[in-house]
């Protein structure tokens, strides 16, 4: 592609040798690039000023691999002959904008619609897709678990992929005939412009709560990224907003899309209410419509309602929705059970405050009185440390039985992450609790202690298959731990 073709919507200047040019030299471009081992020649190597690498130090590196296009924030001294520099303000903006063009903009050739929040992401985006797939319909699916095109499937390295990854992933979407894509977009994605060039043709806002304050420091500026969806969206999108959070008005604030709410407490587009719940689901009512859902609890019903809301505004009829909506059974490790000698073991990605507050509630209100519940959890590493004992106390107050364990400590000592979990303790519940670092050995202990009709909660890995320790992934996953202890059948709910 022609690098004036690839520069399309951005306002930058041009340098070659020293001098400012005022024309574009023409030039074609092979690939964009922002990591120079991966430049060839005819490349386009985009230098972005990141948080711990700054990508002007590998521009002579991208130079030699055969880059003769640079855009960068800063003009370097030395210009090699045949080289063309585009400087601009914001690299990463550029990035965005420059891999969108060069991969046909495809974000425009179907329906791309984005979910943000704290909680629910995973598993909206899921059902979104898979409810697509049950009316037969080409959809991707872009999520922290996996990625898709339709029922093929691509590992998931970020919840929303880096800007060229993303672009190209959008296009061989767009090349399967996809009509829809339903992605998940991480506040550090916002913040970071990787959805810089993209056109969605609708968001989601599902909820805010206490999470990654280690990276946004404050949770205004927290609830500020995530507003940053919806200031991009252009007057032909929607907005599906949770407006029982409040951050939910916040986030349509000068918002160009069409605003739709949806709500299980008040007045909105799309109002649910629960009439049922139990273990194994519950019977739900839907702006006057009446439906069955497998998926279980308070949190589930504003995921289903988030993903009824959406299908109808991407233009299905109500009826059909509710449909399929009956069929859809939970995300990989989100509220998935497993049964095996009378006892019941629930895996669940809860690694929030607010998320394992709702498990745990969810739990209680379906469980009986003579069902014990064991809550086995931890907190990740290099994290928001905050949160840790913040997590321990509602584990405390909502469980019979706690044992405390490991959760990707990656380069933390496991030890000083149980500590500050403990802090969160009272001096009885801490002397009620049970330590045990080694996760393998803490499943263990909760299916010993557990006996028949009890109830075990595995929290704050879910889907994930590896235990990351000393910046080295080991594979261990939850569902095949405790699968293996109580010879369970799995059971997605």
């Amino acid at each position: 592609m022609k690098l004036y073709n690839i520069l399309k919507g951005i306002e930058f200047r041009v340098y070659s040798e020293g001098l400012e040019l005022t024309v574009l030299p023409e030039m074609d471009v092979t690939s964009v690039e922002f990591d120079s081992r991966k430049v060839a020649t005819g490349s386009l190597f985009v230098a972005q000023k990141g948080l711990h690498v700054d990508g002007h130090n590998y521009i002579v590196a991208a130079i030699e691999r055969g880059a003769r296009a640079i855009i960068c924030q800063d003009l370097p001294s030395v210009q090699p002959k045949g080289v063309v520099f585009v400087v601009l303000p914001n690299s990463d903006i550029a990035l965005g904008i420059a891999a969108a063009n060069f991969y046909g903009n495809p974000s425009h050739k179907l329906k791309l619609i984005g979910i943000t929040g704290t909680n629910g992401k995973t598993t909206t985006v899921t059902l979104l897709h898979r409810m697509m797939r049950l009316m037969s319909l080409h959809a991707g699916l872009l999520s922290t678990i996996v990625n898709r095109i339709d029922d093929d499937e691509f590992p998931a390295t970020h919840t929303t992929p880096d800007a060229v990854e993303l672009n190209a992933m959008l296009a061989r979407m767009v090349e399967c005939g996809c009509q829809y894509c339903f992605m998940e977009v991480s506040s550090h994605a916002i913040v970071q412009n990787r959805i810089a060039g993209l056109r969605f043709a609708g968001a989601i806002f599902s909820n805010i709560t206490h999470d990654h304050l280690d990276f946004h420091k404050t949770m205004a500026n927290y609830i500020a990224a995530k507003k940053g969806l919806f200031d991009g969206l252009d007057d032909k999108a929607f907005a599906l907003v949770n407006i029982d959070d409040k951050n939910g008005r916040v986030m349509v604030q000068n918002c160009r899309a069409t605003i739709k709410t949806y709500s299980l407490q008040t007045a909105a587009d799309f109002h649910c209410r629960i009439v049922e719940s139990t273990v194994h689901g519950q019977q739900l009512e839907l702006n006057g419509n009446d439906f069955w859902s497998p998926l279980v609890g308070r949190f589930n019903a504003y995921n289903i309602t988030a993903i009824i809301g959406t299908a109808v505004l991407c233009g299905f009829p109500m009826h059909d929705v509710l449909l399929q909506a009956s069929k859809l059974t939970a995300a990989p490790g989100r509220f998935q059970y497993l049964h095996g000698n009378g006892i019941t073991a629930i895996v669940d990605y809860a690694h929030t405050p607010d998320a394992l507050k709702n498990v745990i509630e969810t739990i209680n209100e379906v469980r009986t009185p003579k069902q014990n519940l064991i809550v086995v959890v931890g907190c990740g590493g290099d994290r928001d440390p905050l949160k840790r004992p913040i997590m321990a106390k509602i584990a405390a107050e909502g469980c019979d039985h706690l044992i405390l364990t490991s959760d990707n400590p990656r380069t933390e000592d496991p030890e000083t992450i149980l500590n500050a979990m403990e802090a969160g303790l009272s001096n009885v519940q801490r002397a009620n609790a049970v330590r045990i670092t080694d996760r393998r050995q803490a499943i263990k202990t909760a299916c010993l202690i557990a006996h028949p009709g009890d109830i075990i909660l595995i929290a704050g890995k879910g889907h994930e298959t590896y235990q990351e320790i000393n910046g080295i992934r080991h594979h261990f996953d939850d569902r095949e731990e405790v699968g293996k202890l109580l010879n369970t059948r799995t059971e997605d709910n």
